[in-house]
């Protein structure tokens, strides 16, 4: 069943570490999200030793072309943001007007985070099974906890629901398939009313191509959709060939606009303009 009031789609622009560890960097994204129509840029925040397990600390980088350090370890470490400069990051935003966010990867950064006091803290699919996490932010966040649901098998994602059962009212749902670029026929869209029938409010976080999905998420009931956001599809990240390049926010962001401006019921009678045509071009 498709929703009878839709409200304006809150559009997220998802830089996570495309900065790279680079300020300057990360500024210039921020200044490209907010240019392309985005209401919020949104970063990761990790504790390498913390998230990143021990058997990986000393490998190389699973595809090396990726790399910015010689571990993997290493590699995360170098394009990590620190919390003052998260910080500044977030006046940035509030000087430019857009909204801060980011998504928290383990303990020790979601304590960081949460001293910022943003609108809202994301969960990524990576942590959706992480319970210390979950309870952690539930009981030391009073923001809204945002959580995708990408990897979960229909069991985990009951016990996600379960979870935040007794908060669901400051909680978002993202529906997403952890597949890097995402093919359509793999998206699933239609899990998005499903989900509706369980929770009131429902993101789409969209690693697909085009924005097609994003318009079609958004008419099914989505009510934040997010793109990985990247100022160049062709710079060394992984996370490039699942971004959107400020042109394709743009028209993303244009296009949810119109369609939400279109969302309307004919009302009883003609409008004026349409009587005009009716006047002129029917013979009756």
């Amino acid at each position: 069943m498709l929703p009878t009031d839709y409200q304006p789609a809150i559009i997220i622009a998802e830089i996570g570490c495309t900065h790279i560890g680079n300020m300057d960097r990360a500024k210039h994204l921020i200044d490209l999200a907010k240019q392309s129509g985005a209401h919020v840029a949104k970063f990761q925040k990790r504790n390498p030793t913390e998230c990143v397990p021990k058997h990986l600390w000393d490998k190389p980088h699973p595809n090396e072309m990726f790399a910015y350090g010689k571990t993997y370890l290493e590699h995360r470490i170098n394009i990590e943001l620190d919390l003052e400069q998260h910080q500044k990051l977030q006046r940035y935003c509030e000087k430019i007007g857009i909204k801060y966010s980011s998504s928290v990867w383990d303990i020790t950064s979601a304590k960081e985070i949460i001293s910022l006091h943003p609108e809202f803290i994301k969960v990524p699919s990576a942590c959706n099974m992480n319970t210390k996490l979950l309870d952690f932010l539930k009981k030391n966040y009073n923001g809204e906890i945002h959580i995708s649901l990408g990897m979960l098998s229909p069991l985990e994602t009951f016990k996600v629901y379960n979870c935040f059962e007794d908060i669901k009212d400051r909680v978002v749902i993202y529906h997403c398939t952890s597949i890097y670029p995402c093919p359509f026929e793999k998206l699933y869209l239609k899990e998005i009313p499903q989900i509706l029938t369980s929770w009131d409010r429902v993101g789409f976080s969209n690693h697909g191509y085009g924005i097609a999905a994003d318009i079609a998420a958004y008419i099914l009931g989505a009510s934040h959709i997010e793109r990985h956001f990247i100022d160049d599809r062709s710079f060394k990240h992984t996370d490039s060939s699942a971004s959107l390049e400020p042109i394709g926010l743009s028209k993303l962001c244009r296009d949810l606009k119109a369609v939400h401006t279109a969302l309307q019921n004919k009302p009883n009678q003609l409008s004026i303009e349409e009587e005009k045509e009716k006047n002129k071009l029917k013979n009756i």
